[in-house]
């Protein structure tokens, strides 16, 4: 049976692969982000006792929720914005109110910021404070910046904060040479992030992936792959049920 390689960071890898298995995939763990506490704790803290301030708080994914929200905050007052379910769900594990929660619809094409903002834009005025919490490469980088751009020119403010780094993973001369393995079509390759994408081509110089398949969950992602030159790119929807849909398909 085929082995489906979910590259979300360890504990959403963990999600996956059980509901996958569930579902009757051969699935296994391999994550190309860690997940580490911030540079600057001192910057979080003083961000997370400015919180209830804002009239609103984006969440860049459920990392970011869990990293962000105290049982105080929790209670807090601003409206919580979720680009996916993932994100909702950590949101509502940690305590908010569903009533709180913005997200796009179950049926949305994709669950990233462009559907978010369908949802939202209508809250943002002059004078809107929205505070984005998100995390940070190794390099610095902090992601797309598409929806703090709409928000500033709806009249609103934007303010920034970082609560986890995202780093590759550490790997060994084994690890390297079970993924060439399973780079040479012993599995399939379930990408949820450009930036996992990255770190797989920087972990494994002049590894080819011609014969590698690639089910990806956007068309960001799909362009990536295909930059790296898999040989198959299977594109679906984020939803665990798509993704399902998409394995029965294709595999």
């Amino acid at each position: 049976m085929t082995t489906v390689l979910v590259t979300r960071p360890e504990r959403e890898a963990a999600q996956w692969v059980e509901a996958l298995r569930a579902a009757g995939w051969a699935a296994q763990v391999l994550p190309l982000i860690d997940i580490a506490p911030p540079a600057d704790a001192d910057a979080l803290r003083r961000l997370q006792a400015r919180a209830p301030d804002f009239h609103a708080w984006m969440f860049v994914s459920a990392q970011a929720v869990r990293r962000f929200i105290t049982p105080a905050l929790s209670q807090a007052q601003p409206r919580c914005w979720a680009p996916g379910p993932g994100t909702a769900q950590a949101l509502l594990a940690a305590g908010v109110p569903q009533e709180r929660i913005d997200q796009p619809a179950a049926s949305a094409e994709q669950f990233d910021s462009e559907a978010l903002w369908q949802l939202v834009g209508r809250q943002v005025h002059p004078g809107h404070r929205l505070l984005i919490v998100r995390g940070q490469s190794a390099q610095g980088h902090t992601g797309r910046d598409w929806l703090e751009l709409q928000c500033r020119a709806a009249g609103g403010s934007v303010v920034e904060c970082i609560a986890y780094r995202r780093l590759p993973p550490v790997w060994d001369a084994a690890m390297r040479e079970r993924v060439a393995a399973w780079a040479g079509g012993d599995a399939i390759w379930l990408f949820s992030s450009r930036e996992g994408l990255q770190h797989l081509a920087d972990l494994c110089p002049g590894q080819s992936w011609s014969r590698a398949r690639a089910l990806v969950t956007h068309p960001r992602i799909q362009m990536t792959a295909q930059r790296m030159g898999f040989g198959e790119i299977i594109t679906t929807r984020p939803a665990l049920d798509d993704v399902v849909q998409a394995l029965k398909t294709h595999c």
